[in-house]
């Protein structure tokens, strides 16, 4: 085995040996492709600031990038950072100012805790309402806004389940009231896709905001700030501070870029141990907006379907969509590890993973993420077990926990997942996944209409072949409607067996548009009776279910299913 070193005070002209270790981890890659064979890249404690995302291809098979000590008593923290720090600060009325440049992100970062973008709720006046271009409202209050191309509409709960975000193109006088002209494309492909009707009443458009982000006289809360891109090229960041920060001594991040790190084709890579921070996503902030529909995907137009959930009731969808990107991308790979990881502080979704097969994420963190932690979209044999998921969702609140999609043979074991803005795990059509011994908790905090687990769709054509969620244990479902164990949407050749089910608003539901096929529930313990028990629809096998209201029962019946849930203590 061929070790080289990489340091943040090394040197790439140095040999990188321990004591005189490489700066860059391109230039470890460039040395590993020329060593060929067994190599393992050690990564020293400190930040290892990234100049452009580290890209691997098949010629980088078998390599090992590794923290050093990992396994030991020794290990350090080795953080492979997007980011740059922040400095030339001026304070002027409270707020700290930077210029910097044509600098771009979305999020923020101080002393490692991030900011909230500063934001005033709803739109101001008496009577706002919506117009074919955007929005009028009696408020003088928009005029005053100093930079109204940068300040963006949150739209939370257009559908129960989406949350969208438009931007603002023009603010102007309209007579004596105010007229708020919106970004396109953005406001168009909203006013496309959300339509709906439910009890004969029509929904039409993305409605009024709920929230109104980013301009500088939005500065009002402690620990919040903005981005000022009204003069090209010469953008300033705002900060107003929190108690106690002083500019001389608090560590500001703006994350910069949108990938740290793309593996593509190569196999038998392995992560161990590293940590992967300070990414955004700039696309939000283009005309095109984030046109959010459910999960981790969004609508960037090319048509609309219509779905008939029932007698005076359906919803408008996308024909297609898009996935949120992440912040590290395996494509196409072989027999991939990712252990001992942590995904923090990013601007998007943190571990992606398309096609290829044999990848395994084992014993990660996922925290402080602006959308999902976990999306795998049509690869084979990938296998998610014992990782920690919490706040995530920051930004994007859609995002579920872990998702997959279009996969074969996935399984998604003894993870932990909690305080999440809406589903902890997702399922969309696929083969072959097994959903088992996971632990939710804190689920569905923002948005409605999901569950701990959810599951959408065919899941093969067999009970052989189909998905098998086993042994999860799923408490406090947050929000009104939502479902702890949710089959949804025509899910077929489903097995639902052996799970418990706590403090949700319903524990599950069994007649849903389209319906469910060959979908059994069997021997699942909860704390409510589901919706449509005592009538199940011709689709669904419901048997050996047992339903105990009293929680300290509940959990001394359960107590070995309980056992076996969530992440497995690792040595």
């Amino acid at each position: 085995m061929f070790h080289l070193h990489v340091a943040p005070d090394g040197d790439d002209s140095w040999p990188g040996s321990l004591e005189r270790p490489f700066a860059t981890l391109e230039r470890a890659r460039s040395a590993a492709r020329e060593a060929g064979g067994d190599v393992v890249v050690l990564l020293r404690g400190g930040t290892h600031e990234l100049a452009r995302p580290l890209e691997l291809t098949e010629a980088d098979s078998g390599v090992v990038y590794q923290v050093y000590g990992y396994g030991t008593p020794a290990r350090e923290e080795a953080v492979l950072s997007g980011g740059r720090t922040i400095t030339g600060w001026h304070e002027r009325d409270g707020v700290w100012a930077a210029e910097v440049g044509d600098l771009e992100t979305r999020q923020l970062h101080v002393d490692g805790r991030r900011a909230v973008r500063a934001g005033i709720p709803g739109l101001p006046g008496s009577s706002p309402a919506a117009t074919a271009t955007g929005y009028v409202t009696d408020s003088a209050e928009p005029l005053g806004w100093r930079s109204p191309r940068d300040v963006e509409f949150v739209h939370r709960g257009v559908y129960p389940w989406t949350e969208a975000r438009l931007g603002v193109a023009d603010v102007s006088r309209d007579g004596g009231l105010t007229a708020i002209t919106m970004a396109r494309p953005a406001f168009d492909w909203a006013a496309e896709l959300y339509n709906s009707t439910w009890d004969g009443v029509t929904s039409a458009g993305p409605g009024l905001p709920t929230r109104i982000e980013n301009d500088p006289s939005f500065l009002r809360e402690p620990g919040t700030f903005v981005l000022d891109r009204s003069r090209p090229g010469d953008h300033v960041l705002r900060y107003l501070p929190r108690p106690g920060e002083d500019p001389a001594r608090t560590r500001v991040v703006a994350p910069v870029l949108e990938t740290l790190l793309r593996v593509a084709g190569a196999r038998g890579t392995a992560f161990l141990g590293l940590v992967f921070a300070d990414a955004t996503w700039l696309r939000p902030s283009r005309p095109e907006g984030f046109v959010h529909y459910h999960g981790s995907g969004y609508y960037e137009g090319g048509g609309v379907e219509v779905a008939v959930l029932g007698e005076g009731a359906s919803v408008t969808y996308p024909a297609a969509s898009v996935t949120i990107p992440a912040c590290v991308v395996f494509e196409d790979t072989v027999d991939a590890v990712v252990e001992g990881c942590r995904f923090t502080r990013l601007g998007a979704s943190g571990l992606g993973v398309s096609g290829g097969e044999g990848l395994t994420v084992r014993g990660c963190d996922f925290d402080t993420l602006s959308a999902g932690a976990v999306v795998v979209s049509g690869s084979r044999g990938t296998v998610i077990e014992d990782n920690l998921v919490r706040g995530i969702g920051l930004e994007y609140s859609g995002s579920p926990g872990i998702s997959i999609m279009g996969a074969s043979g996935c399984v998604v074991a003894h993870n932990e997942i909690g305080d999440v803005p809406h589903c902890g795990i997702t399922a969309g059509p696929g083969e072959g996944t097994r959903i088992l011994n996971n632990r939710t908790a804190g689920t569905m905090q923002v948005l409605a209409d999901g569950g701990g687990i959810y599951l959408s769709g065919p899941q093969g054509d067999s009970h052989g072949n189909g998905a098998l969620v086993r042994g999860n244990v799923i408490e406090d479902t947050r929000t009104p409607y939502n479902f702890g164990l949710y089959t949804d949407y025509g899910a077929s050749w489903v097995t639902v067996e052996g799970n418990v089910v706590a403090r949700a608003d319903n524990t599950a539901v069994l007649h849903v548009g389209p319906p469910l096929e060959n979908v059994v529930y069997r021997g699942n313990f909860w704390d409510a009776d589901p919706l449509g028990h005592d009538d199940p629809p011709s689709g669904v096998t419901y048997e050996g279910n047992v339903t105990i209201k009293d929680e300290h029962e509940l959990n001394a019946a359960t107590a070995a299913i309980r056992a076996r849930a969530g992440r497995r203590r690792r040595d």
